[in-house]
């Protein structure tokens, strides 16, 4: 008879400061201050912004380079059975609109990707990012499936790396395994100007190679 899969036990996330309620201070506590001093001035607003009740952060622009290989692109369609947390489509110079708003559930935040399409209804992706998980911050994208994150900083650039993915059932946390897993991922943020960064998202697999690489510009909307 096989074990039953182990409890793990789960970092305490880093709490929101009492004393300004407009500051969340989480990501800046997973770096570290030293690390977090690194980035610009833009991207350290970005990432501390306090997103609570009706408050949403919004980013309007434009993807500029999408590609897949072939096993990247059996791997998007495949998915569309978890709700479709990849690009399916390759159309690239289309508009796109990112908006991050809390999750009331868990205290993290919910992302929001719309991307145009050439043809047809945009593609919405939603995500959770969870300040849970082995690393202290995850991003959940549904049907129980989430993906653990290392925060780092490179050049100037905030660095998001998969460090694992895991199938959560109840208050069991059961790490998948490697062959299952779709390789290694890295969302980058980079400052390209005022208001204005780049987002990039790279995917690729020690058999199969660059999987995916999306990119796009984005700007600050204010008011």
């Amino acid at each position: 008879m096989s074990a039953l899969p182990k409890r793990t036990e789960t970092p305490q996330a880093p709490r929101l400061p009492h004393d300004n309620p407009l500051v969340d201070l989480r990501f800046r506590a997973l770096l570290g201050a030293a690390e977090w001093d690194r980035l610009p001035t833009d991207v350290r607003a970005r990432f501390s912004k306090r997103l609570s009740g009706h408050a949403a952060a919004t980013y309007v622009g434009r993807i500029t380079d999408l590609r897949m290989n072939r096993a990247g692109r059996i791997l998007s369609q495949a998915l569309r059975l978890i709700g479709a947390p990849l690009p399916i489509c390759l159309d690239t110079d289309v508009a796109s609109v990112v908006t991050v708003t809390e999750d009331g559930t868990t205290g993290g935040q919910v992302w929001t990707r719309l991307y145009a399409k050439r043809g047809g209804f945009p593609q919405v992706i939603h995500s959770a990012k969870r300040f849970a998980g082995p690393t202290g911050l995850e991003e959940y994208i549904g049907y129980g499936i989430a993906m653990a994150l290392r925060l780092t900083v490179e050049d100037g650039t905030l660095a998001f790396r998969s460090a694992g993915y895991n199938l959560k059932l109840g208050r069991f946390r059961l790490p998948l395994p490697r062959w299952l897993a779709p390789g290694q991922l890295t969302v980058t943020h980079r400052e390209t100007g005022a208001s204005a960064f780049e987002f990039a998202l790279h995917l690729s697999h020690p058999l199969f190679g660059e999987l995916l690489h999306q990119s796009g510009q984005y700007r600050d909307q204010h008011g």
